[in-house]
């Protein structure tokens, strides 16, 4: 592969040799814990943790560790040196390759709105559970009493944990079609999530370097801490057992490929625009390929750890499920032999609490089904118990209290843990964030004057923007926004990624910009890939969702108050409507802007006066420009998202 200039001409518009000054990271290790700052969130703590419990286990880790090397790292180096060599936010270096592509941007800016809208209300309960742990019994330790020697019905139904999320944290309509009001405590916890937030960014100038090891490294050592108590717990190890025994079928399932193939972008923070705003700041001449190597593999070992952390709690959790199933069937048992109820035929074993589960399933099941109606025992199985509560943020405000509040020492424990979760979450969104500030910044360098106004505005108006979310059924909303609004959107910008570098720009001539910016020559392997490979599995991956929408129409899990369990309902008309509607809204841009580029009439050719209020223009962005470099250049030791633009 020869050198090649990096000015091009023609539609892909020219890289510039000597970008306009931009502040920098004051060392490579910030840049590195900003990326894994962003990438590494909430997702690795529930979401992978279930998906590879659904999909086989040790099958999904392998079919993940694929897919992360076919497409995750190639679109990762890709954003990364986009935003490296063109020092821009994700609406200038799209713009920057051709005009017609300016659309890729403002989509992902949208598509950041959309999941900071939702992902901070995460917080905000994270922040409403630290506040509650500071207490000695916690609060969800037992249930509430709707009177002298009676407990709460829909506690006794479920537990105390499932009974303080549901009622007296979400308080929690039976359906997403009654909004049942703005809750006063969420609203609340997300107002201060919000301040949280704007502190962050507002402060971030002046903070040490050292905020940003502090926030990205501490969910680390909460980590490896509730790995080595988890571990001790009586019957942690049954569930790290479950967790690596691989089912191959899954391997042919396409669930398990499409759901191995979300996670993988998902997980990395593609299409968001966040990783190109971070790598604008980054050294020209930094190895981009090894910084994706780094951080995708880094990414991969966290979510890993997450795991062994949620399914020994998850055996642990279970195996005391299925214990307590046993002493009561024993005693259903028992009573049925003092009445003289049971045949001879059907007595237990004397030890019959003693006996493994499998061998008192096999014990349950030779009984006729019409006795086991009467005796009312149920089989009790360690895999159904595994399988409860394990989905989304029921894992985090559910299992994990539960087997919070069995250590010693139960409120610090909770406070390690929330604590966890709200700089999992805030760091990501304080990247979320920034990938709208950023655009903003560069599309008017005015501003940078006003940075901390607009961060204000932004933070102000996300909060108004995500009061819907703070109602009784905001929950709901939460999940449609997680499962389907934020999804699909990044799916199509990423593919429009790959199709700008690989097919508009041109991979060779990419690879060849990387070589003569950077100096670090990347591999050949990177053309096919970005133009076939990660392109195919993209669109692929947007076509088996979209599918899978048409033929199976979106539902959702709603709580019944009266049975104490959550079921799955359709999604209303109203709510389909809005959950398309704003899916279509993110990915118009990207058809919107290039067709007006396509359909504007030609310019006619400037004058001398034209060219001489161009010049006059670009040295005043210029000295603007250069002015604001100097006042934020000193304070480029900033926290993950507090970066100017």
């Amino acid at each position: 592969m020869q050198k090649a200039q990096p000015v091009l001409g023609g539609d892909a518009g020219p890289l510039q040799e000597e970008p306009p000054p931009r502040p920098a990271w004051t060392s490579k290790a910030q840049y590195i814990l900003a990326q894994l700052g962003f990438s590494v969130g909430l997702g690795n703590v529930w979401r992978f943790p279930y998906l590879c419990h659904q999909n086989g286990g040790g099958a999904f880790l392998l079919l993940y560790l694929l897919l992360l090397f076919l497409l995750g790292i190639p679109l990762l180096f890709l954003e990364l040196a986009a935003g490296q060599c063109l020092r821009q936010g994700s609406v200038g270096v799209w713009r920057s390759i051709s005009p017609r592509l300016a659309g890729i941007g403002l989509a992902s800016c949208l598509v950041c709105v959309y999941v900071a809208l939702y992902y901070n209300v995460i917080i905000a309960w994270s922040l409403l559970y630290l506040a509650r742990s500071f207490q000695h019994p916690l609060p969800w330790e037992s249930c509430p009493s709707a009177g002298p020697n009676h407990t709460e019905p829909e506690c006794a139904l479920s537990s105390p944990t499932t009974y303080f999320w549901y009622r007296q944290t979400l308080d929690i309509t039976p359906e997403m079609g009654v909004g049942g009001g703005l809750q006063p405590t969420l609203v609340g916890g997300l107002l201060g999530a919000w301040a949280l937030v704007g502190a962050s960014l507002l402060k971030g100038i002046k903070s040490s370097g050292k905020v940003l090891y502090v926030s990205t490294l501490f969910p680390y050592l909460v980590l490896f801490c509730l790995l080595v108590r988890g571990l001790l717990l009586e019957g942690a190890p049954e569930g790290v057992r479950i967790m690596f025994t691989p089912k191959a079928s899954a391997w042919g399932t396409g669930q398990a490929w499409r759901q191995a193939a979300t996670q993988v972008f998902f997980a990395l923070g593609l299409g968001f625009g966040s990783v190109i705003a971070y790598a604008s700041y980054g050294a020209r001449r930094s190895n981009c390929h090894r910084d994706a190597v780094l951080v995708a593999g880094l990414n991969a070992l966290t979510s890993l750890l997450a795991t062994l952390v949620v399914f020994a709690v998850l055996g642990a959790r279970a195996t005391r499920r299925t214990w307590q199933c046993l002493r009561r069937n024993a005693e259903l048992v028992a009573q049925a032999l003092a009445a003289g109820g049971l045949p001879e035929t059907a007595r237990p074993p004397g030890n019959l609490t003693a006996l493994p589960a499998p061998q008192y399933s096999a014990w349950l099941r030779g009984l006729p089904p019409a006795l086991r109606d009467t005796l009312g025992v149920t089989d009790c199985r360690l895999e159904e118990e595994m399988n409860k509560g394990v989905e989304g943020p029921g894992l985090a405000f559910i299992v994990f209290t539960e087997t919070l509040t069995l250590l010693p020492a139960a409120p610090l424990w909770s406070s390690l843990f929330f604590l966890m979760l709200l700089g999992l979450g805030l760091s990501t969104m304080l990247g979320t964030t920034q990938a709208v500030l950023t655009p903003l910044l560069d599309a008017f360098p005015v501003l940078r004057r006003r940075r901390a106004l607009l961060t204000v505005l932004c933070c102000a108006g996300g909060f108004v923007l995500g009061l819907p979310f703070a109602q009784r059924s905001g929950s709901y909303l939460v999940a449609a926004f997680d499962d389907y609004v934020a999804t699909l959107p990044l799916l199509a910008v990423g593919a429009c990624e790959a199709v700008a570098v690989a097919w508009v720009y041109g991979a060779e001539r990419f690879l060849a910009t990387i070589w003569e910016v950077t100096g670090h020559r990347p591999w050949r392997l990177y053309g096919p890939l970005w133009r076939f490979g990660s392109l195919g599995a993209m669109v692929a991956l947007l076509g088996a969702s979209l599918g899978q929408l048409a033929l199976r129409p979106p539902t959702y899990q709603a709580w019944d108050r009266t049975t104490a369990m959550s079921w799955r309902r359709p999604y209303p008309p109203w709510a389909l409507a809005l959950t398309l509607g704003l899916m279509v809204v993110a990915v118009l841009p990207i058809p919107v802007v290039a067709l007006r580029r396509v359909l504007r009439p030609p310019r006619d050719p400037p004058g001398p006066q034209d060219r001489d209020q161009e010049e006059k223009e670009e040295e005043e962005k210029e000295k603007e420009e250069k002015e604001s470099a100097a006042d934020l250049a000193p304070t480029a030791t900033l926290d993950s998202a507090s970066l100017p633009g």
